[in-house]
């Protein structure tokens, strides 16, 4: 098992940047690939980015490619998304999200872990 906590989210006004971080607790010894999903009021839940369990991977949709970027530092349990240029559209609930593979993967149902989430909001 493993514990999922985001932090980093706030109300922010569009065109500026956010950093989500998403720390992992309990069976961190194992490998997980992790991913970022987002939710908006109203809306299903939406993949956002994942990234491989050491890193050297990561995919991430075409609707915040180049201005979202997916990290982590293995020495710290944790997971980044770095979120550039924000548009009102851009808020929603975040999730971050595990599974217990190596690989990549943005379907959710692949998922068993997940955290509260955080919530952004970005004005215009």
């Amino acid at each position: 098992q493993v514990q999922l906590l985001e932090s980093g989210g706030g109300l922010v006004q569009a065109g500026v940047s956010l950093r989500l971080a998403c720390a992992a607790s309990g069976r961190t010894g194992s490998r997980y690939a992790m991913a970022w999903f987002r939710q908006a009021p109203g809306k299903e839940r939406e993949f956002v980015s994942t990234i491989s369990a050491i890193g050297s991977s990561t995919y991430t949709a075409d609707s915040v490619k180049g201005r979202f970027t997916i990290s982590r530092d293995n020495a710290k349990n944790t997971v980044y998304l770095q979120m550039n240029m924000l548009k009102v559209e851009d808020t929603a609930t975040y999730y971050c999200a595990a599974r217990e593979r190596f690989n990549i993967y943005s379907g959710s149902s692949s998922y068993p872990y997940w955290g509260q989430g955080t919530q952004v909001t970005v004005s215009s």
